[in-house]
């Protein structure tokens, strides 16, 4: 950003240019320095949370541990889809995408023991940390995206990742630098006074 730049517009730059970066688009063989990733989660770390409940989590999956997550996501979607439902197509991507990204890391919601905080508002916090995280890494010139296949919420998923039947996988998020090349995704958006309402 330019140094005259205004902190508002730096953040109107970075969330404005905030795009999705499809897997296939990342280099996987280019490591993502641990030094981003702490950022990325010390950022996440600083979402709103009521009741301070702080309830993200995070699982990441690096080098051969992204072998093991694939073999998992294509085990459970075979074990766990009806007859009918079965596509080889989404059982060969979910096999595939894990290896195109250097990280993955799967997003979850931790439920606080009491139950005191409605569980909507725990999994808005967790979006509102991988909202923090994606603006990081986009400002860090990294590409990720938050992908959520069904199987992420089926109850087998608590168990292949250890979580407690209360708590939620919410999805994957894939985090890696953009091929050489590879141009930034569109990503139009109607004008926002489309979806506001002034009330009277």
């Amino acid at each position: 950003m330019p140094e005259h730049e205004q902190p508002i517009e730096a953040v109107n730059h970075w969330i404005r240019g905030r795009r999705t970066w499809k897997p296939e688009n990342m280099d996987p063989q280019r490591e993502v320095p641990q030094a981003l990733l702490d950022t990325m989660f010390e950022n996440a770390n600083w979402a709103p949370t009521h009741g301070l409940t702080e309830p993200w989590r995070f699982m990441v999956y690096r080098g051969d541990a992204r072998a093991r997550l694939a073999a998992g996501l294509q085990k459970l979607y075979s074990d766990h889809t009806p007859p009918g439902g079965f596509r080889p197509d989404k059982h060969a991507k979910l096999g595939r995408t894990p290896l195109q990204a250097p990280v993955v890391i799967l997003i979850c919601m931790h439920r606080q023991s009491a139950g005191k905080i409605p569980e909507i508002e725990e999994v808005a916090a967790v979006a509102c940390a991988v909202q923090n995280m994606h603006l990081t890494a986009s400002a860090a010139g990294l590409g990720a995206k938050w992908s959520s296949p069904p199987i992420c919420y089926d109850p087998a998923m608590n168990e292949f990742l250890g979580l407690a039947a209360e708590d939620r996988c919410l999805g994957l998020f894939y985090v890696g630098w953009p091929k050489q090349g590879a141009a930034p995704p569109l990503s139009p958006r109607r004008p926002a006074s489309e979806k506001v309402e002034e009330m009277a």
